[in-house]
């Protein structure tokens, strides 16, 4: 969402004591005992499964000679990982509504709320030339804003921003009379002049816009078959045919190879995610971690029990130097896998702008319906493969196959996104037409 007008300054911070602070007053949260009960038996459940699985994770961690060992411990890590963040944020709010406080520090001509724990929390600085009809309410039962019950809001551009809690009528002329004494500005009443409300929340440096609203809204030119991407992406894929037709690269580490392209799509996938979400990619990127680790750390010990060990084969459960080996031998392949999908999160995600179109939900799991289906192919052919004695051509008709459905792939995620671009931008027109046909 676009928020726009006026825009307070934000910042993490101390609550430490100021001798330019003028006023000061402290607004404690109130507590519901009967939430507070709920919340914390809520906790309690989900901490005990947490601790329990990070003590086998340790145990696991402490002591391991094995693939399957390893596997073991990165899949309980995993599981930990996406597990732990319904605990943290349960326990973070279970904190707050035990000590949560809102501060408010009026300094010369500005005005300083914070809201977070005793000496530490997120700060909001407000120009009180800018604040208009400070004013008391009481909000509806179920409301976003029911947890303070009585308090103050007041405007400031085309935002409300609200603080207090347990207030009453009477101490809105006394907040009003407190605050213009000790910033030496009035809070004034009426309505926000056009400069206070037009511009747009600047949005952080990695994503912001270069030209304005119109550049964003600039159509760019359709991906194809010679486009940077798509060439990285072909060039990269050529590698495991070159190391398969050349250096005699067996079954085994064309599918080690791109389990780890897959690892690769992972990575730029939370890089994604950061740039879409910013702070709440905090939360879902450990998330997404957490279960994407948990389906890799399988579905490699699949690949080698199948492919690289053999069914009827065994080396003691997945030798780790073996393991290893078999990845240095790939690193020329893995570095090339790497800079391709960097080219095209680069060139597309940021450079067209494709994070526009996307929202943290659908960007969390947009990697599994490209490798589900994209393995599903390698195994058949893999199989295929094992069962005729991996002879080099179906080796070769796997990696081609494979090359084909990536082009494929990544051509038509790039126009889909062109074809979101296109109907936010026609919505965003008539959005302004119809700005521009009322009267007065």
């Amino acid at each position: 969402m676009i928020r726009k007008g006026l825009r307070p300054a934000f910042r993490l911070g101390f609550d430490f004591s100021d001798s330019d602070v003028r006023f000061r007053r402290v607004f404690r949260f109130r507590r519901s005992w009967v939430a507070i009960a709920i919340l914390a038996v809520m906790d309690a459940i989900f901490l005990f499964p947490a601790i329990t699985t990070f003590m086998q994770a340790a145990g696991q961690w402490s002591q391991f000679d094995s693939l399957f060992d390893l596997t073991a411990a990165l899949f309980l890590s995993a599981w930990l990982l996406g597990w732990s963040i319904a605990p943290l944020i349960m326990t973070t709010i279970l904190v707050l509504l035990l000590f949560g406080r809102e501060v408010l520090r009026v300094r010369q001509g500005v005005v300083e709320i914070m809201i977070g724990l005793p000496g530490f929390g997120l700060w909001a600085t407000f120009d009180v030339t800018k604040m208009r009809n400070l004013r008391f309410e009481e909000p509806p039962k179920k409301s976003g804003k029911s947890w303070r019950g009585p308090h103050l809001t007041f405007d400031y551009g085309a935002n409300e921003y609200s603080f207090g809690s347990g207030m009453s009528p009477g101490d809105v002329s006394l907040m009003r009379n407190e605050i213009q004494m000790a910033s030496g500005k009035v809070v004034r009443r009426g309505e926000a002049t056009p400069e206070e409300l037009e511009a747009q929340w600047e949005k952080p440096a990695l994503i912001s816009e270069p030209a304005g609203e119109t550049a964003a809204a600039q159509p760019a030119a359709p991906v194809s078959l010679v486009s940077p991407s798509t060439l990285a992406l072909i060039a990269a894929n050529l590698i495991p045919l070159a190391g398969t037709v050349f250096m005699g690269w067996r079954l085994s580490d064309v599918m080690v190879l791109y389990w780890a392209e897959s690892a690769i799509i992972g990575f730029y996938n939370v890089c994604k995610i950061a740039v879409i979400g910013r702070w709440m990619a905090l939360l879902a990127g450990p998330f997404f971690i957490g279960h994407f680790g948990a389906f890799m750390a399988v579905h490699f010990l699949f690949i080698y029990t199948l492919f690289v060990q053999g069914a009827h084969n065994s080396d003691g459960g997945g030798d780790l130097t073996r393991v290893a080996a078999l990845f240095m031998s790939l690193w020329p392949a893995l570095l090339a896998l790497f800079l391709s999908h960097g080219v095209s999160f680069f060139t597309n995600f940021l450079g067209r702008k494709e994070y526009l179109s996307r929202t943290v939900q659908t960007q969390m799991s947009e990697p599994y319906s490209r490798i589900i289906f994209m393995h599903l192919v390698l195994i058949f052919g893999g199989g295929l493969s094992l069962v005729l004695g991996e002879p080099a051509p179906v080796i070769l008709g796997v990696i081609v196959l494979k090359l084909i459905f990536d082009v494929r792939g990544h051509i038509r995620e790039r126009s889909r996104g062109q074809e979101k671009a296109r109907r936010r931008s026609k919505a965003q027109g008539k959005t302004s037409e119809k700005v521009l046909d009322k009267p007065g």
